[in-house]
This record gives C-alpha cells, structure tokens and sequence, in this order.
C-alpha cells in the first residue's frame, strides 16, 4: 500500500540531531569554564580599545568638525614665470618665493647667479620657460621692450589656459597688447603694484595695488588661480584697488607721470643736502632720489603710452609762467613805487636786484631802471 504524501514528506526530513557530533570531555561545560577555577592573581578587567562600528555623533563630537570647516583652505601654490627678471622682477620674486610659489624666471641678460640667489629657476631660452608650464606668466619687463617680449614668447608650448599678468606702470597699453596677441583661451588680468623696492623698503602693508581683470575664464580652477595670484598681494597688507585700465591711466598722469618729471627737473638742479636742511627740502631730496633710481626708459615709457602725458606737460609749463608773472608783477610794482610814488627824495637804503643788476633809485640811473623794467617785463612775457 502506498504511503500518503504526508507520511513521504515526514520520512525525508532529515532529524536535526543527526548530524551533530557527540560531545567530548573537552567541550563540557565543566572543563570550557575551568579556566576560572585556577588559583593565582585575578585577571585584568577588560578594557574596550577600538571598535569599528559607527558611534552616535553628540554635540561635543561636532565641535572639531565645525572648528575644521572654520579654518580657511591653505592658500594655492602656483608656479609663476616671470618674464623680466631686473630690479623689480627680483623684487617681486622674492616675495613669491617667501610665500611658497615656484618661481622661475627668464630676462634678456644672464640672471641665473641672482635667480639661484633667490630660490628661483633662470632660464635663458623662452622655449624652455614655456615647457614648464607655469600656472602664471608674469610681464615685469619695461614699457617699451615689452611688445617685443610678449610677440617673441612660444605661447603655442603654454597651456592653453595660462594666465597672464603685467606689472606695467601704464595699463590700456597692455591691455590691448596682451588682447591682441594672445590667444583667446588665455586670461589677462592687468596689475600695477603701486610700489617698488625704493618706496616699499618696509613691506607692501597698506601701499596700494591696483588691478583690472581683463579675462578670466569662469570655470572654477581658473576662478580659484585668479584669486590665488591677487591673493599674494593681499596677503603682504597691500590695499587692493580694482579699476578699469582706461580710469587707472588717467589717474596716474596726474600723479606719476608728474611725480617723475618734477623729480627729474629737481635732478636737473644738482640739489644738495645742507646743514639746515628743512623738512621740505628733505621731501624733495628724497623725490630726487626715488624717481632717478628709476632707469630713463621708465620715465620715457610713461611719457610715451599715457594719453595725458602732452597734456600734463603743457599744464606744468603755463602753471610755471603763472607763478613767474606773479612773481615779475610783485616786482614791477616795487620798482614803480621806487621811481614815481615818492615826495622829495627818494630812499637811498631800498635797492631791488633783477637779473644780477642792483637797480637803485637815484636820478643818474632812472632811465636804466626803466630799461630794466622793459628787459624784465619782455623776459616774462617771452617765458
């Protein structure tokens, strides 16, 4: 008779005992907790020392990540090439290397014992600056060799993303010099460290740093260079002064294209220091000095490539003959009251000195005083 499905599913079960191997003396629980029973010194109280899994976050956890999130990003490190390595590219080297940044260099004349000096690389062929590709190609030559310098640099072996930047005391000229001969990849941005290593002897704190940037791509590295590069001005305490290029160059007319040529004309003077010098004085002996340690192609650069520079000139010449009429005015009205406004005699003690003649008032002289008023009224005029 066959069996039922019932009786045929309880006959393939398999017993959950049957498999199970027989306990050994060893496995009693008598024998796993003889251990215990030992005599001798009491064991050390476990300690918890590590754990893996995931612990609750508590208000007092929190704190150091907060404090983390606080703490600004350490500052990028860029490489930084720059092209004109004189006076003032080692003076801006200097810092950039004291911040961290990679420095390398390259000029027209052999810098490399100066470089080395500094913590820089010196590269006398551009071709070898480009293939470094640096984060940054920084324009520190003069104003008048720079057009040269900028078409002579292999741009094709940058980056195509590189950034440029200049230091140029004027700033339309760069600007369109870099717009036209870049490619349109590049960025620009246009700086002018109002400074130098005359004027800023004791650090950059609070001297002023004027920029403009020109073209900066907007993804995010390129953004963060931007930042990066101004942020080395800014860290040095400079006052950072963003304006447009075509502003900052009508202001500066007004300021350091006039601030060199009355130097100049100071220099021109031979000024010499004195024992009674007055505090004034001292002011215009040290205008003389920062403004000529100034090599002459700076000044005539300026001249050159600032709109207002004619202008500024002529300015100078007609304030100069205002000062001078004012002066020959003042004079031609002491000579005339000498010759004509007086009752009797005139006094013998008042004399008046023009152009190294003593003019005194006397009847045999008074036709040359009259000469004298007319040669000094035409010189006035003429100037």
């Amino acid at each position: 008779m066959a069996a039922s499905p019932s009786a045929r599913l309880h006959h393939h079960q398999t017993s959950p005992c049957r498999h199970l191997p027989a306990r050994t003396n060893h496995q009693s629980p008598a024998a796993r907790c003889l251990w215990r029973r030992r005599p001798g010194p009491a064991a050390p109280p476990l300690r918890l020392r590590a754990t893996g899994a995931a612990q609750p976050l508590d208000s007092n956890d929190s704190l150091p990540r907060a404090a983390a999130e606080l703490e600004p990003p350490p500052p990028l490190r860029l490489k930084i090439a720059v092209v004109g390595f004189g006076n003032y590219g080692q003076f801006l080297a200097r810092t950039l290397v004291a911040q961290g940044h990679t420095v390398l260099a390259h000029s027209r004349s052999d810098y490399s014992a100066a470089a080395a000096a500094l913590g820089a690389r010196f590269f006398p062929d551009p071709h070898d600056l480009c293939e470094c590709h640096p984060d940054v190609v920084l324009l520190s030559t003069s104003i008048l060799s720079a057009e040269a310098v900028v078409r002579s640099l292999p741009v094709h072996r940058l980056r195509r993303d590189t950034l440029f930047a200049d230091v140029l005391s004027v700033k339309e000229f760069p600007k369109n010099l870099l717009l036209g001969a870049l490619p349109p990849e590049f960025d620009i941005i246009c700086t002018h460290p109002m400074f130098g290593p005359e004027s800023a002897g004791d650090g950059w704190a609070g001297l002023p740093f004027v920029y403009d940037e020109v073209r900066v791509g907007a993804c995010a590295a390129r953004r963060a260079r931007a930042d990066a590069f101004l942020d080395i001005f800014a860290r040095e305490g400079c006052r950072m002064v963003e304006m447009d290029c075509a502003e900052h160059d009508a202001h500066a007319a007004g300021s350091q294209f006039l601030t060199h040529t009355v130097g100049r004309m100071l220099a021109a003077l031979e000024l010499r220091p004195t024992p009674v010098d007055t505090r004034g004085y001292e002011t215009l002996l040290r205008l003389v000095d920062n403004t000529c340690s100034d090599s002459f192609d700076l000044y005539n650069g300026l001249f050159m490539y600032k709109k207002n520079s004619t202008e500024l000139l002529n300015r100078l010449e007609w304030a100069m003959d205002a000062v001078k009429k004012r002066l020959f005015d003042g004079l031609h009205g002491v000579l005339r009251r000498q010759l004509f406004d007086f009752d009797g005699e005139p006094p013998a003690a008042e004399m008046v000195v023009v152009g190294g003649d003593d003019l005194d008032n006397d009847g045999d002289d008074e036709g040359d005083a009259d000469a004298g008023d007319g040669d000094e009224s035409g010189a006035g005029a003429e100037e």
